[in-house]
């Protein structure tokens, strides 16, 4: 059984400007205990020595799941966006499809669930937009993204604690929402900047990025 955790960890690039020869020596973990757990999250609290050598009591939120999102690419150059109410900071949210896959699940099959589930859509083709890390000094949430067209409709599924609006609006009216702040949703926000530089440079098909590029 994979860990999809392991997978991604594995498969980091060292940037070009970055031989290794200048970094301070690592934080040292010197053992943890379970703060709380539930079937979403754990907070895992450590003695740990810092890279100055300062000793630190550090608390990290750990996410059970992979995060895992797709920006649903329509062949008119629109996108496909689902709006819920999100309790933490008590806002109504526009973004993307979006949830967690279980680490044993292969994260592509987790958010295709999710797709269907919140937006009603299958997909014949995807592309992976993202990895990356959400606010990585206090938690180990790691998010994969993609990029998804040849779009069909299907039934949808969500959650029984969502109640969700379907929104499909032109790409350029969605970066143009990021810009404005009305869009805040980082793995959106991500993404989205990320299909814009992808449409630029001729990593998608071209008429798909001609209508995405349309009216930016």
């Amino acid at each position: 059984m994979t860990d999809s955790r392991k997978v991604f960890d594995s498969n980091r690039p060292t940037p070009a400007w970055d031989d290794g020869s200048d970094r301070p020596p690592p934080w040292k973990d010197h053992g943890h205990s379970v703060f709380f757990e539930s079937p979403w999250m754990k907070l895992t609290r450590h003695e740990a020595t810092a890279p100055t050598g300062v000793h630190a009591d550090y608390m990290v939120m750990r996410p059970q799941n992979m995060s895992v999102g797709v920006l649903p690419l329509h062949a008119d150059g629109t996108v496909t966006l689902v709006g819920q109410q999100r309790f933490a900071l008590a806002n109504w949210s526009w973004e993307m499809p979006e949830g967690g896959a279980p680490f044993d699940e292969d994260p592509l099959e987790g958010i295709k669930r999710e797709l269907m589930e919140e937006a009603g859509l299958a997909a014949a083709h995807w592309r992976q937009a993202l990895q990356a890390e959400m606010s990585n000094s206090i938690t180990d949430e790691r998010v994969m993204s993609w990029l998804a067209w040849g779009l069909s409709p299907v039934e949808t599924a969500p959650d029984p604690t969502e109640i969700i609006r379907i929104a499909r609006v032109p790409f350029a009216d969605l970066l143009t929402e990021i810009g404005k702040g009305s869009v805040r949703d980082m793995m959106t926000v991500a993404t989205a900047l990320r299909a814009y530089h992808m449409a630029r440079e001729g990593e998608l098909p071209p008429e798909l990025a001609q209508a995405m590029l349309s009216g930016v």
